[in-house]
């Protein structure tokens, strides 16, 4: 039946296809030390269902089965925004979430078909599984110094999905060959440190984590490091050698008008229109406040005319105090000498309602000549 599978996988779609027992991963207890660390910052769901993520038969509530694990590759070149700014290539096109789980519903289907059933869980990216760890055992790709899974065809260029099974299948009991050596290109790459040893990421201190999870002001020592990013991060990724001739597979998953058509300023200035400009779009995570203030802080890193009139704007006008200490920082970093922007800072302090907010917009006034 193992082979029924790997059949199905390649014929919807997927590239890569592993089978891993339904059992904690080798590395299970890594993730309890990570999480006593603290590295998992504000995304408090982790440690509330840690028991579930690191044990999948609690998933099922089942004690034996399989994990199906599937790969989808999604290489393409690097991203840029009209008019400058980054973001993570993933985020170019259709939310993968969408079509990733279309293909794993479809899935399901045929393996029902094939006498595969049974109680079961579908899950893209969202769900409490330790994935890179049962893909790695399921022979689909091996654990990088910056804490994804490569392949060496893909590189670290691949979502990953799974099938939780009750139905036991045979393992798979090839391993994929590579090996990261001595390379330290992802360490020594990532603008904010947040490697902080090989194969342990802080997520506080992550791009990614910052211009996507984490709610409210974006911590400002890291705000200059965060660069041109307005949503994730490819640092890691792109200096990593198991990439560099991934295949371009951008017409896989589109370019949304979120990418391709609107610029910082567009996404600082969208207002009710957000839903509807990036409906499908995994840019739409951090929702309206997250991307304004994203883009705000990016702006701050990649200035331009344009961009100081928009900051300016949302400075007295948006409705959001994240997104108007954000515009304020950046005036300060980009356009802090510029006459105007110091006294623009103190009206904008004057009638600030949030007192945290108020502070911040003071502080970066001080900064301006």
């Amino acid at each position: 039946q193992h082979q029924i599978v790997y059949e199905i996988a390649h014929e919807l779609g997927f590239d890569l296809c592993g089978i891993a027992p339904l059992a904690p991963p080798p590395d299970a207890g890594r993730f309890q030390a990570w999480l006593d660390k603290g590295y998992h910052g504000s995304m408090d769901w982790l440690q509330r269902d840690a028991e579930r993520i690191a044990d999948p038969r609690k998933v099922l509530k089942h004690e034996r089965g399989s994990i199906v694990v599937l790969g989808m590759a999604h290489s393409r070149a690097a991203i840029e925004l009209p008019g400058g700014g980054r973001v993570a290539r993933y985020a170019a096109g259709r939310d993968y979430h969408n079509v990733v789980g279309h293909k794993l519903r479809k899935f399901t289907n045929r393996l029902a078909r094939a006498g595969i059933s049974g109680p079961q869980r579908r899950i893209v990216d969202a769900g409490p599984l330790l994935e890179r760890s049962h893909a790695a055992k399921g022979g689909i790709g091996f654990a990088s110094k910056a804490a994804n899974l490569l392949h060496p065809r893909f590189g670290p260029w691949f979502f990953l999905s799974e099938m939780v099974l009750s139905h036991e299948l045979e393992p798979t009991d090839s391993v994929v060959p590579g090996s990261f050596g001595t390379c330290t290109a992802c360490l020594d790459a990532c603008p904010t440190q947040a490697i902080v040893a090989p194969g342990q990421v802080d997520a506080r201190r992550c791009i990614s984590y910052q211009t996507i999870e984490t709610a409210g002001p974006i911590d400002p020592e890291l705000r200059q490091q965060l660069g041109p990013w307005a949503f994730g991060c490819d640092v890691c990724s792109e200096v990593c050698p198991w990439g560099h001739r991934a295949p371009d597979l951008s017409a896989r998953f589109g370019r949304h008008k979120a990418t391709a058509e609107l610029g910082l300023v567009e996404w600082l200035e969208v207002g009710e229109a957000f839903a509807a400009e990036f409906d499908s779009s995994p840019v739409d995570r951090p929702g309206r406040e997250g991307v304004a203030r994203n883009a705000a802080v990016a702006l701050g890193n990649v200035p331009s005319e344009r961009g100081r009139a928009a900051l300016l704007k949302a400075l007295s006008f948006d409705p959001s105090s994240v997104v108007r200490e954000a515009a304020a920082w950046s005036l300060a970093q980009a356009h802090g000498a510029d006459q105007g922007v110091r006294p623009a800072l103190e009206r904008a302090a004057a009638v600030e309602t949030d007192p945290q907010m108020r502070a911040a917009i003071l502080a970066w006034r001080d900064r301006c000549p």
